[in-house]
């Protein structure tokens, strides 16, 4: 799928700890996409290196990307997303649309307090 990116700009790819490997660093570089990997530190060295890490836009994709894992997390702890008991694709697609606009309505609140300060 990386691959098939068209345009000539730099492309980021945000993963979590377990892609941090050599093999897909080096893999992502020879593209020409920076790798936004979480580092997995425990009992090893990890794959990223400073090259990435020193830029103020890592920073920014992990924090990113943990703040979407929230809304997925609350997807499959409240909304009942662990298991759909619908079958089809359509009927999926609208569920889980459903399920992220109350997911949207639950953080409303906090966003018009935030706002109004």
């Amino acid at each position: 799928m990386l691959g098939s990116l068209r345009g000539r700009r730099r492309r980021t790819l945000a993963a979590d700890k377990g892609y941090d490997t050599a093999d897909f660093v080096a893999g992502c570089r020879a593209m020409g996409i920076t790798p936004h990997v979480a580092q997995n530190t425990s009992h090893r060295r990890s794959a990223i290196d400073g090259r990435t890490t020193r830029h103020a836009g890592y920073a920014i994709s992990l924090r990113t990307r943990a703040w979407i894992e929230t809304h997925f997390g609350w997807l499959k702890a409240a909304a009942g997303m662990r298991q759909v008991k619908q079958r089809g694709l359509a009927k999926v697609e609208a569920l889980f649309q459903l399920a992220m606009a109350a997911s949207n309505l639950v953080r409303l609140p906090k966003l018009i307090a935030a706002g109004a300060a």
